[in-house]
């Protein structure tokens, strides 16, 4: 989780705030934005995967992408959860050795008994 996120989440509805809150303390991980993430959103933004305007999104992935994270949860369509996007934001972070994201909607994840 970024700082970003955290900014984001004083936005977002009660409800998705409601369900943050319920994700256990143990699970989230603080991932700073030091010069590796500032280098690869710098990098998304020059390979043309978003317009500089969009620089928190590329923020976004590039910490995620840092950290070596799973999976990023969005419902950002438009500049994050976008197939094309997702095969930009893989083909630029294999240039400097992280390896391609993996990204989806909540509405992708399974939840329940998956039995």
């Amino acid at each position: 989780m970024s700082p970003q996120v955290l900014r984001e989440l004083t936005l977002a509805p009660r409800t998705v705030q409601e369900l943050f809150d319920t994700i256990p303390e143990s699970s989230l991980e603080t991932v700073p934005v030091g010069s590796a993430v500032e280098a690869l959103a710098d990098a998304y933004l020059a390979a043309g995967v978003l317009k500089s305007g969009s620089r928190d999104d590329a923020l976004h992935v590039a910490a995620a992408s840092v950290a070596n994270a799973d999976l990023i949860v969005s419902w950002n369509f438009r500049h994050i959860v976008n197939y094309g996007r997702i095969r930009k934001y893989g083909a630029v972070n294999v240039l400097p050795g992280y390896r391609p994201i993996e990204i989806r909607s909540p509405a992708e994840l399974a939840y329940g008994d998956e039995t």
